[in-house]
């Protein structure tokens, strides 16, 4: 099951590839050289591509974009000490900053301006129809992908007080039909209560009576209407986003010589307060456990498919790697614990397999949607059940949402915050043992940690060097991910890509 993020990724990554397979050798780029990396830096930002740091996030270009390019920065001065880099972090991560919704002025769903990046691809969303008086009547609610793309249609019934309701998703091809609804909620046809029992339905639709005291049998205006995705704020995307930030203060922090630099200096007490506060923005969904374990979720009436349910692991845990950093940087205490308490929460879904590789699902078990939950546990508004209990969405993760899940147990393990040297040595073998492999002598992947998912596309092979973080635990780990590169000749329109070249400089200058 390929998320929206990794279809975007995949889309982006073809372009990224300047020969065909068995000729990719031809380019010549030498990916552990800073050349090749300012190089791609420079094409990267003349491009105009996706990811820029002038972007808006509203369709995940800052979180699953500039934020590479700012991790990549953050890689570069660590292999090659030049500030050069600190410098190219400032200028981007400005620009960055800029695009908070508190900066220009707009909401998420419940009218906030905070100072984080709202989003509009990965939501739900719906539309308001109007009853005769043009007063809000039916709010009509769909958590299918695209919902931009839906339009609601409503008709007459065949007889006076009763309509039909049609939610159609050309894109999608899907079409839910709700015949002879009633808004008198007395009625067996009761519009919320069909369509509610009729879920899910093909375009996963929801209904919320917008009268302040619902009664009688008011008609909505017939004809059609769009539904439009609603803004949200999710951590993923925060936590990518502020993580190399939060890198950036803790280098100036641990550093005197960085730390004596006025401009430096300045810069990591502006950048320690904006990062500080695009955190807290998630504080309400953070959820500690009497078990010692943390981890977010989605709130209920979140425009969000899964709305009410615990995050998947690499969502809670990017925001967890800009934990680790303010710990370090800062040693806060609720920064340190809040690290510790995702990492034992993480860790407890690790599994080894016969190769004593590390193995994980993308949900986490503890959550409801791995196990699955019904209408009856009333756990979400936008997607009222999941799955048939014990049974939900058991899926592995991938190896591009698995970089992040690494990178976080690589930064907790480096700040004493979880994880053991043997840890990281079984997350090396997950890659070396279970991702790697070729086609046709053509270094690639496979897309699951755990080595299914067959041969991966690019937007999933191109991120190997992002198990960089844990490579010194396996050496055959460096190799191949350099030989993806090579043998797919990678160009430089993404963002990702010049975090995957920083890496494999980062590896190959010793920073292990």
């Amino acid at each position: 099951m390929l998320t929206r993020r990794q279809l975007t990724l995949g889309a982006l990554a073809v372009g990224a590839l300047s020969a065909m397979p068995g000729t990719a050798r031809a380019a010549g780029h030498d990916y552990t050289s800073r050349e090749t990396f300012d190089l791609f830096d420079k094409t990267f930002h003349e491009s105009g591509a996706v990811g820029q740091p002038t972007d808006t996030n509203e369709v995940g270009g800052l979180g699953w974009g500039a934020s590479y390019v700012l991790a990549a920065y953050i890689r570069m001065y660590e292999a090659y000490r030049d500030t050069y880099y600190l410098d190219r972090l400032i200028h981007n991560a400005d620009l960055v900053l800029a695009q908070r919704d508190s900066e220009r002025g707009v909401t998420d769903y419940r009218g906030l301006s905070l100072p984080a990046w709202r989003n509009l691809s990965y939501t739900a969303g719906g539309v308001s129809l109007l009853d005769a008086a043009g007063q809000p009547l039916l709010e009509v609610r769909t958590a299918l992908t695209n919902v931009n793309d839906a339009v609601a249609t409503v008709r007459a019934g065949s007889v006076e007080g009763r309509f039909t309701l049609e939610v159609a998703n050309p894109k999608k091809n899907r079409t839910s039909t709700f015949a002879e609804l009633s808004m008198d909620p007395t009625s067996p046809d009761y519009a919320v209560r069909r369509i509610f029992d009729a879920y899910p339905s093909p375009n996963m639709v929801t209904a919320k009576d917008l009268r302040p005291s619902p009664s009688g049998s008011a008609m909505p205006v017939l004809g059609t209407a769009k539904p439009a995705a609603a803004p949200a704020i999710f951590t993923v995307h925060t936590g990518m986003i502020t993580y190399p930030l939060a890198s950036f203060v803790r280098l100036v922090h641990q550093n005197p010589r960085l730390r004596a630099n006025p401009r430096y200096r300045s810069k990591a007490a502006e950048y320690l307060t904006a990062v500080k506060a695009a955190a807290a923005v998630h504080d309400p969904e953070w959820v500690r456990t009497d078990a010692g374990l943390g981890y977010f979720i989605w709130l209920k009436g979140m425009p969000v498919p899964y709305d009410g349910v615990e995050q998947p692991h690499n969502q809670s845990l990017g925001l967890g790697q800009t934990y680790a950093e303010l710990a370090a940087a800062t040693g806060d205490p609720t920064f340190r614990d809040r690290t510790r308490r995702l990492a034992r929460g993480f860790a407890g879904d690790l599994r080894t397999d016969a190769d004593d590789a590390y193995v994980w699902p993308y949900w986490p078990t503890f959550g409801k949607l791995y196990s699955g939950y019904t209408k009856a546990e009333n756990i979400s508004e936008w997607t009222p059940s999941y799955g048939t209990p014990p049974k939900g969405a058991q899926q592995m993760e991938d190896l591009s949402h698995g970089g992040i899940d690494v990178e976080f147990a690589a930064v907790a393990h480096r700040w004493g915050l979880g994880f053991q040297d043997r840890d990281l040595g079984r997350f090396a073998r997950t890659y070396t043992k279970n991702l790697a492999t070729t086609d046709n002598g053509v270094a690639t992947t496979f897309v699951l940690v755990d080595g299914g998912g067959g041969l991966a596309p690019a937007g999933q092979y191109l991120q190997a060097p992002r198990f960089m973080p844990v490579a010194r635990g396996d050496s055959a780990l460096f190799p191949h991910a350099q030989a993806v590169y090579v043998d797919h000749a990678v160009e430089a329109p993404m963002g990702s890509t010049l975090l995957c070249v920083a890496y494999l400089n980062w590896y190959a200058r010793g920073c292990r």
